[in-house]
């Protein structure tokens, strides 16, 4: 876990510790981006809040078979001061718990499920993943964003695969409400116009694995430029992020044989632009409303019978 991944999901931006309900989402956001070490910490509290909130650190530490120390350090991560105020949280979840759990779903689609079960399952996990995602967004840098993107010249998103469409929604909410954006997916179309940026333009790459080198090479080149970037990304420790000047994390939810991360991925990542859109909306608002009215008004002849 580097110093960057520390400052960013421990308590170092000023907000409060999550919620007792969010932690399990904070752990499954944050884990991968663990220590294995801190990963054994963070999976035992959120698999048994109860029992470890009945724990000393030094309890703790050697039923993990960890160190005080990476006790202490996993609690920061995932957002407490200290391990008291995670002892805090793991009783406070384990009460929300035995008051009245929700009955377990598994996300594991088998090639002979039946329909009706395929859509219980997708939606249960589609909506975990969303849980999740809104768990770890670090609302600072998200405010950061959105005022970077509300007062820019121009906006460059760049995307590719699944990432790629994610990009393209953005861009086209982001033109009907008057900004001047733009989504590239050709790598090299991507790096030339991103030579073009300067201070006061905003770009913004969105990779689930945080080392798509198609996106991490414009965004490189418009962080050389000084433009604002901006990384929506699965991994804060991923190699795109030491571009970034803001980084919005997603879920990384787990995949499997029928639903690839390309799905799950697309999910968060959607949450995430919408956040986004909706923020530089609020910022904007006296140019945003007649521009959409205008948009849709350009439209509604094509809807109507």
């Amino acid at each position: 876990m580097t110093q960057d991944v520390k400052e960013s999901f421990g308590n170092g931006s000023g907000g409060p510790p999550p919620a007792p309900a969010a932690l399990a989402a904070k752990v499954r956001t944050l884990a991968p981006s663990m220590t294995r070490s801190m990963q054994r910490v963070a999976e035992a509290v959120a698999s048994d809040p109860a029992g470890c909130a009945a724990l000393t650190v030094t309890g703790l530490a050697e039923r993990t078979g960890t160190s005080e120390a990476t006790v202490v350090r996993t609690a920061r991560i995932l957002g407490y001061p200290g391990y008291r105020d995670l002892r805090l949280a793991l009783a406070g979840l384990a009460a929300q718990q035995q008051s009245g759990r929700a009955p377990a779903i598994t996300t594991d689609i088998a090639v002979d499920d039946p329909i009706a079960d395929v859509v219980a399952k997708l939606a249960y996990d589609e909506q975990q993943t969303l849980a999740d995602t809104a768990a770890g967004l670090d609302t600072a840098q998200l405010g950061a964003a959105v005022s970077a993107a509300a007062g820019a010249r121009r906006i460059d998103v760049y995307g590719v695969g699944a990432s790629g469409l994610v990009a393209q929604d953005l861009a086209q909410k982001l033109l009907r409400i008057g900004l001047i954006a733009h989504a590239h997916s050709d790598p090299h179309l991507a790096v030339t116009n991103a030579v073009q940026l300067r201070a006061g333009d905003v770009a913004i790459a969105i990779t689930h694995s945080g080392s798509t080198g198609d996106v991490i090479e414009p965004l490189r080149v418009a962080f050389e430029h000084g433009a604002t970037t901006v990384a929506i990304t699965g991994r804060p420790d991923g190699a795109v992020t030491q571009y970034a000047d803001h980084i919005l994390t997603t879920s990384t939810a787990r995949e499997s044989e029928l639903r690839p991360a390309a799905m799950s991925s697309r999910t968060s990542q959607l949450l995430v632009v919408d956040c986004l859109f909706v923020g530089v909306a609020q910022r904007t608002y006296e140019t945003a409303a007649p521009a959409l009215a205008a948009s849709y008004e350009a439209l509604a002849h094509r809807h109507r019978r």
